[in-house]
């Protein structure tokens, strides 16, 4: 048994499917079968209950699992440590990013990083911010950007952005001239939200209950400037923060500040209390946390 046998049976783990596990791992179906055949020979136990095209854990499988875990993450730090020691300023880092603040904030950010840095590779995910918590917390990402409150104090953070939620109707409708407007005003209007993997989904639901209804939900999307399209369309009505609000054609949408209650839209980077944060990680949460606090003095805020 070797690191890579654990690492084969633990993606085979979280993927359910030798399929998904062998292209997430770029080997083939065979070897990766192969491996956990092997493993299970090794071990004198069966790890995986095949049903059908579905995977499950045995009880061995579950209690391997954990175990597995823990080894390859000793292992990674390890790794990890032994390079910064070296002192060889490369390495690999995953990032979590909603779809509106990578394109609102961190393009800058990344090619400054690269000038600084570019033998350090990014690799980007753009995923909501209630999925890319759940991957920092896993150790899926080594870093990510969530909208507070985040639901666990596993995380180290620091925040970089305090907006409000702005309410968009067309300019028909019959709110469009007011210069403000209450959540409770909204009881009967069509309501275009973000998907259920985005913290702003269940935040506007949440406060929507608070103000005395349940809103009716037309359409979902994980692209903010389809939600305003739609909303030009005159499909419904939309809840966006002020940076996204800055950038829509007043003669197609109006955009008006959404008060009683205000709804906070705000922004942290967060990444694990207990893990070991390589050198270029490190960097990175350094490098950002100075250039968005820069680009906020510079802008006012």
């Amino acid at each position: 048994m070797d690191i890579r046998h654990l690492q084969y049976f633990l993606e085979v783990a979280r993927q359910r499917s030798f399929t998904k596990a062998a292209q997430s791992l770029f080997i083939t179906q065979p070897t990766i079968s192969k491996t956990i055949k092997g493993l299970e020979d090794e071990l004198g136990v069966v790890l995986l209950d095949r049903i059908g095209k579905r995977i499950e854990l045995t009880d061995a499988g579950r209690v391997i699992e954990t175990q597995a875990q823990n080894i390859v993450k000793s292992f990674q730090n390890l790794s990890s440590e032994l390079g910064d020691l070296m002192d060889l300023r490369k390495g690999h880092i995953r990032i979590g990013l909603p779809p509106m603040v990578g394109s609102s904030f961190f393009p800058m950010v990344i090619g400054e990083f690269h000038k600084e840095y570019p033998e350090v590779t990014l690799q980007l995910f753009e995923d909501g911010a209630k999925k890319v918590e759940i991957d920092v917390a896993s150790g899926a990402l080594d870093i990510g950007v969530v909208v507070l409150p985040t639901g666990s104090d596993i995380f180290d953070s620091f925040s970089f952005v305090k907006e409000k939620l702005n309410l968009l109707v067309h300019p028909e409708h019959p709110l469009a001239g007011r210069t403000r407007v209450a959540l409770s005003e909204l009881a009967e209007d069509a309501f275009i939200l973000f998907q259920e993997n985005f913290a702003l989904h269940d935040r506007i639901i949440e406060e929507c209950v608070r103000a005395g209804f349940q809103p009716r939900v037309v359409y979902e999307s994980s692209q903010w400037d389809l939600i305003s399209e739609m909303v030009a369309a005159k499909l419904g009505i939309a809840l966006l923060p002020e940076t996204i609000c800055r950038d829509m054609d007043p003669r197609r949408v109006k955009v008006i500040p959404l008060t009683d209650p205000v709804i906070p839209w705000h922004l942290a980077m967060i990444w694990r209390k207990d893990r070991y944060l390589s050198f270029a990680a490190r960097e990175w949460i350094s490098f950002t946390q100075s250039m968005l606090r820069k680009s906020s003095q510079e802008s006012g805020e």
